[in-house]
């Protein structure tokens, strides 16, 4: 009892914490927002729609993060069997599945405008919503009943090995043929082949993504946490009171020297 106590003042304590990050992001996304809408001007070829950008990477480059965090997390927890690692991976793994779910929708849309089809068959779409459903797979992992421990480290087996998709979607439009665009960012060339105004809001845009990314990570992963502290089974109450009982009846009565 005096554990939890002690977690969930600490918690409480890194809740508030949170509160300038919160506002961090907040007033980058809207930094972000003016240039990408006023600032930075419209496409040449694609017109408006190019302006789906500012969110379509930004939101795959936060999934990215995420699901290195779940990688790395996972592979703690199968090391340490943490909570903390574990807790952290679940609202990683969270935020990914979230924005990779944005980034099929931004890109239904962009592809829509360009290709003038909301699918295609494509290698970036296909092995995108694949990282999507194992994501979303290990979320299932972690949801499973059963013993805490057990479905931790189930579950951080799968998160270390999804890893793998996630540079497999990255660099799908260099190794086959595509209809999707080559990289804007982390491309091969040093270069970005864009404006230097459409460049600053896009990297804008990825800042504010990231901490904001990053709050929730911190607020989800503290509310799992308490969760996880404040909640305790029968059987653990039941034997933590039949302990001491047990103590008492085993231990050996003296009588006065």
């Amino acid at each position: 009892m005096r554990d939890s106590a002690h977690l969930s003042a600490h918690l409480t304590h890194r809740d508030r914490r949170g509160v300038p990050l919160g506002l961090l992001a907040s007033a980058t996304a809207l930094v972000a927002a003016l240039l990408a809408l006023v600032v930075a001007p419209p496409d040449a070829l694609q017109g408006q729609a190019q302006r789906l950008m500012y969110v379509h990477v930004p939101s795959a480059w936060t999934a990215f993060l995420a699901f290195g965090v779940v990688s790395v997390t996972s592979l703690a927890t199968l090391v340490t069997d943490g909570r903390r690692a574990a807790a952290v991976g679940q609202a990683a793994a969270e935020l990914g599945v979230a924005m990779t779910g944005l980034t099929l929708a931004e890109g239904s849309m962009w592809g829509h405008s360009a290709w003038g089809a909301w699918w295609a068959w494509d290698p970036r779409l296909v092995s995108t919503a694949l990282l999507f459903l194992l994501y979303v797979g290990y979320l299932a992992a972690r949801a499973l009943p059963g013993d805490p421990r057990r479905v931790r480290r189930r579950a951080a087996v799968v998160g270390a090995c999804a890893f793998v998709q996630v540079p497999v979607v990255h660099f799908s439009v260099l190794w086959w043929r595509s209809l999707h665009q080559p990289p804007t960012l982390l491309r091969p060339e040093l270069s970005a082949p864009i404006a230097a105004s459409m460049l600053v809001a896009l990297l804008v845009s990825l800042l504010a993504f990231s901490l904001g990314g990053l709050w929730y990570v911190r607020r989800r992963s503290a509310a799992l946490l308490g969760s996880a502290a404040g909640h305790r089974s029968p059987a653990a109450e039941g034997a933590a009171v039949e302990a001491p009982a047990r103590e008492l009846a085993t231990s050996p009565v003296r009588g006065p020297a």
